[in-house]
């Protein structure tokens, strides 16, 4: 049972950091009205907003996803060792 969550865990881990990196990478090609990237600021941005008024952009170097990834990459390993811990 423990590995079937920590499997999960790993996955929206995985999922979470991948969105990230796509809607970083679409800022540079894709207009902020094109669709998709709507979308993924509608899924995004409720999480790195907070990030950004803590650290605001550095320039025109915004550090909230890459501080963003930190965080749920460390997350994960966290509750999965608690989870290795208890099991």
């Amino acid at each position: 049972m423990s590995l079937f969550i920590i499997r999960i865990i790993n996955f929206f881990v995985q999922l979470i950091t991948l969105l990230i990196i796509v809607k970083v990478f679409l800022s540079y090609f894709l207009s902020p009205f094109h669709p998709l990237r709507v979308y993924l600021d509608k899924i995004m941005d409720p999480i790195l907003i907070p990030i950004r008024k803590l650290i605001p952009p550095v320039g025109m170097l915004d550090l909230s996803p890459i501080i963003l990834i930190i965080i749920v990459q460390l997350l994960g390993r966290m509750i999965i060792s608690l989870l290795g811990l208890i099991s």
